[in-house]
Parts: structure tokens; sequence; C-alpha cells
């Protein structure tokens, strides 16, 4: 906001600002919402069928996430860099952008398909030794690995397009998504309609569906609907830019270390608790599935941070990416304190549509209490380390904080608390989250206090 502005101007511009932000945020949001339902309608189905076809599907879900997490990176790397192109309007540098993270995309989803087609049952063990456990997430493996491949190339077409602000496609594809995946999951899952009762095989089935479906649909609107970037399937048989990849690798190395570290960290939260007590599978796959629902409130308020800040830092406004920091670190604390009142109310009602054993039910409660309050804390420093930070280009400070903090804090202290000191799912959940309040200090002194801003816009 510049000095001279006056006191009706700068209304004006927090006007705008808001306006923008919202714009994006809500779209984002609710296909986050959408994406994560169709894991969610498997896991309702699921719980409602049996809870070991539940914890089966649960652990496979965990590599899923790991690779969730690594597309993440090279998609969130497209959308940082090619976010400062387009803030100097430079399309023809996003297509090559969108090159690169495609192939670095379908790479791993090849190398992912290729472990879990030849590992399968050494996979599973990695999160329980339960026999009937294995059995079942086998079964649902076996279908599943097909989706890795429509998966990477839809997450990164999205991340292409968001880089230009076109967010509405993400929204319809998702609502097709969750529908299909629904309709097939109750019609084979429970034997509706004369199918077969299929139970995880179905709810593969009804996945593996979807995913090819909005994979169909959102490369039909990148090559034929949209407009700005104008896409063409030889975009993506192009030589590589060899300076693009190197401005590419230097965004995206960090990240994708950091993500893949999360994801890894989050699967083993799913192994230790698995190897603690076989309820303990079922309960976190209830309280998990539903706060990454609600996490959505920040994953949409990263993604839009992201957004915002890296076409700022493309114009080399110093003075309007440190007024859009604080005024985003606002909404970020009214958005954390929203989400965990939303949590807290709404495990209840949820919880009674599982069909789960009283003590896994008494679990999932009090997991879903403490994430509540994780939820506050998460909502402020994610986006504030992952949106701001990460987004103005300096992923390498928010990588640093992560490596620290994850593995050589959170992991540590929760492997003694589980198997060492043997405290209870619940201490071990509150070691296994504590991270999410710790990193608001130094994400809340590097925004306001650093020097990192004044660097990116020169």
């Amino acid at each position: 906001m510049g000095r001279g502005d006056s006191g009706e101007e700068r209304t004006m511009k927090k006007r705008g600002f808001y306006k923008n932000f919202l714009s994006i945020y809500i779209l984002l949001v609710l296909q986050n919402v959408l994406t994560l339902s169709v894991n969610l309608t498997d896991n309702i189905m699921l719980g409602a069928y049996s809870e070991i076809s539940l914890s089966g599907v649960t652990a496979v879900n965990q590599i899923q996430f790991i690779f969730q997490q690594m597309l993440s990176a090279f998609a969130e790397g497209a959308v940082i860099l090619g976010s400062q192109y387009f803030g100097k309007k430079d399309t023809g540098s996003i297509k090559k952008i969108g090159n690169v993270a495609m192939r670095f995309g379908i790479g791993i989803a090849l190398i992912l398909f290729g472990i879990v087609t030849f590992l399968p049952v050494s996979v599973m063990h990695i999160f329980t030794t339960e026999t009937a456990i294995v059995k079942e997430g086998c079964v649902y493996l076996s279908i599943i690995r097909f989706t890795y491949l429509f998966f990477a190339v839809t997450t990164i077409l999205l991340a292409t397009l968001r880089t230009v602000q076109v967010v509405k496609i993400a929204l319809m594809l998702s609502i097709v998504t969750l529908v299909v995946n629904y309709g097939i999951n109750y019609t084979l899952i429970f034997g509706r309609f004369g199918a077969p009762r299929l139970g995880v095989t179905g709810a593969a089935i009804g996945t593996l569906v979807a995913r090819i479906l909005e994979c169909g649909i959102v490369i039909f609107y990148s090559i034929r609907k949209e407009k700005i970037l104008d896409l063409k399937f030889r975009d993506y048989f192009q030589q590589m830019d060899r300076e693009i990849l190197a401005d590419y690798g230097k965004v995206t190395r960090p990240m994708f270390l950091v993500q893949s570290l999360w994801g890894i960290n989050t699967a083993l939260q799913t192994a230790i608790l698995g190897h603690m007590t076989a309820r303990a599978i079922a309960a976190n796959s209830v309280a998990s599935n539903l706060f990454l629902l609600v996490k959505s409130a920040a994953v949409g308020a990263c993604s839009t941070a992201s957004v915002i800040i890296g076409k700022a830092v493309g114009e080399g406004d110093e003075v309007q990416v440190i007024r859009y920091s604080k005024q985003l670190q606002k909404l970020f604390l009214a958005i954390g304190i929203c989400s965990g009142v939303t949590l807290y109310f709404l495990r209840i009602p949820i919880l009674g549509i599982y069909n789960l054993s009283e003590e896994t039910r008494a679990m999932a409660n009090s997991f879903l209490i403490i994430l509540s309050a994780v939820c506050v804390g998460m909502s402020y420093q994610m986006p504030t380390n992952n949106g701001i930070i990460r987004g103005g280009g300096s992923p390498q400070i928010v990588a640093k904080i992560d490596i620290i903090s994850i593995w050589g804090i959170v992991l540590p202290i929760s492997f003694l608390a589980a198997f060492v000191f043997k405290a209870s799912p619940q201490i071990v959940v509150c070691c296994l989250n504590a991270d999410q309040w710790f990193k608001c200090v130094p994400a809340f002194l590097i925004v306001n206090y650093g020097k990192w801003i004044r660097k990116l816009t020169r």
C-alpha cells in the first residue's frame, strides 16, 4: 500500500485484495473438498461395510498420500514459477514449465506403479502385520495402482491452469468425479441394483473410473476450451528448455524433499499406530479423513497465497508483497479458528455413520478432539510457510524448518512415546502433530521480520 494513498484508496485496495483472494480461494477449497470426498466416500462406505476392509484401504491410501505429496511439489513448483511469469505476461514460458512438470509427474507415477506391482505385500507390511488387513489392502492396491498415471496428468494440468488463475474447471471436475465415484461405490461395494457385492474391489473400481473420467475431461478442456495459454498436445512433446528446467529445479527440489518427507511422516503415523493396535488403524482412518476434509480450508489458503504472492513478486512490487503478506496472515488466523470449531462439532454426526466397535469409535473421537486444536495452528503456519514464503520463491527456508521439526523433533519423540514409553495412541497422535503449533513461531518471525521479500523483488 503506497504511503501517499488516501484512506479511501486504501479501503478500495483492501476490498480489491479480499475480492481477488476469495474469488480464487472459494473455488480451490470447494475443489479440494470434492477431491477429498472421493476418498471419504470410499472411507465411509467401507466403514459401513467392514472395519477390516476400512483398515486395509486406509493403509493403501497412505501410499497414495505420499504420491500426492510428491505430485503436489511438482504442481506447486509450476504454480510458483508460472505465476511469476504470468505477472510478466509471458505465457510461452508457462507452457514450457508445464512440459517440465508433466514429465516429472508421469515419471514418479510410473516408478510408484512398478513398486506396488512387484512388492505389494512388502509395502503393506510397512503399515501393519495383521494378515486380514494386508489381504484386503493388496486386493484394493491391485486395481488402484492404475489410477496413478491418470491422477498425475490431471494434477499437473490443473496446476498449469491455476498459474493463470483458471480454477473453475477444477471445481466442475471434482463434482463430476464425486458423483461418478459415489454411484459406482454404492452399487459395487454393497451389491445394489443386481450388481455383485465386491467390497474393496468395488471401491477400487469406482475410484479408477472416476480418475479416468476426470483426466479425459481436463485434457479436453485444456486443449480445446482454455484460451489464455492456448495449450496443444505438441507443447508436451517439445524438448525441455534448459533455462526453464534449471529455474524449475531450483524452486521444486526443496519442495519435493519437504513434501515427500511430509508424506512419509503422515504415512508413518498410520504405521506407528498400526503397530500399536489394529483398532488404531481404523480409528485413525476415520479421524484423519475428516481432518483432511476440514484441512481443505488451509490448503486452499496456501494455494491462493502462492498465486497472489507469486504474481506480486513477478511484478517486482516489494510494498505490495509486504501488504499482502500482512493481510493474508489475518485471514489465516480466522480460517484456523473456524476450521477447529467446525471439526470439533462435525465429529459426532460423522462418527455415527461408521460401523465401528465402541473401543474404535471412542479412540476416533479422542483423535478428532486433538485434531480440532491442531487445526488452528496448522491453518496459520502452513499457508504462511507454504503460501507466502514458499510462494514468494523461498522454498529453501520452508524446507529447513520442516526437516528440523519433522525429522529432528516430531518423529523421534513419537517413536519413543509409542515403543519405549508405551504411551497411549492419543498421546502419540499429540506428538505426531506437535509441529503444527511450534512451526507458527518461525513462520511469524520470518514473514514479519525477515528480509526475504526485499531480496526476491530485486
